[in-house]
């Protein structure tokens, strides 16, 4: 774990991953469309944030964020997480993942995740909603190299209670 006094001062971004082809909710318009915004509302109330990067890869979404194009879209969630991490300031020091399809993301759980690593360190530290992780989940720079393709769920990381917030949600047909 990182130390508490080394963590406070630290950078920190947001990586939103809407990269995914959303054949499940229908492509027209895609869903990244309708529920980015209500991603990127929560995150810019959070606290805590330093900056924020839209991964954008099956479709063009427009949207007034900092986007990266993932050409590796397709070869899964982990690929596209990489391509943004990469994308991000060299003095990122960790970066918040968030889903471009998770609309009732709380900015609480974003701050309370972050003020969690800058308190205690740690590689991946998520927030927990009735004990399962969900999003949003940190992960500070010492763990990007190790993100695979399937994405950040395999690698370890401490929970952060947000059971008092609602769920972000993962929303994957219209309805």
């Amino acid at each position: 774990m990182a130390d508490t006094a080394l963590t406070n001062g630290m950078s920190v971004h947001a990586v939103v991953l809407a990269a995914g082809a959303s054949s499940r909710y229908g492509v027209s318009p895609p869903k990244q469309a309708e529920l980015l915004p209500r991603v990127l509302g929560a995150l810019r109330a959070a606290s805590t944030l330093d900056g924020i990067l839209v991964v954008l890869g099956a479709h063009d979404v427009a949207t007034d964020a900092p986007t990266v194009r993932c050409a590796e879209w397709a070869r899964g969630p982990g690929a596209s997480l990489r391509c943004g991490l990469a994308a991000l300031p060299p003095d990122a020091d960790a970066a918040v993942v968030a889903l471009a399809d998770g609309p009732s993301l709380d900015p609480r759980a974003v701050d309370r995740v972050v003020a969690s690593w800058r308190d205690e360190g740690g590689d991946v530290v998520a927030a927990a909603y009735g004990g399962v992780r969900l999003h949003p989940v940190l992960l500070a720079r010492p763990a990007w190299a190790r993100v695979p393709d399937e994405g950040a769920r395999s690698l370890e990381g401490r929970l952060v209670d947000c059971d008092d917030l609602e769920p972000p949600g993962d929303v994957d047909t219209r309805g």
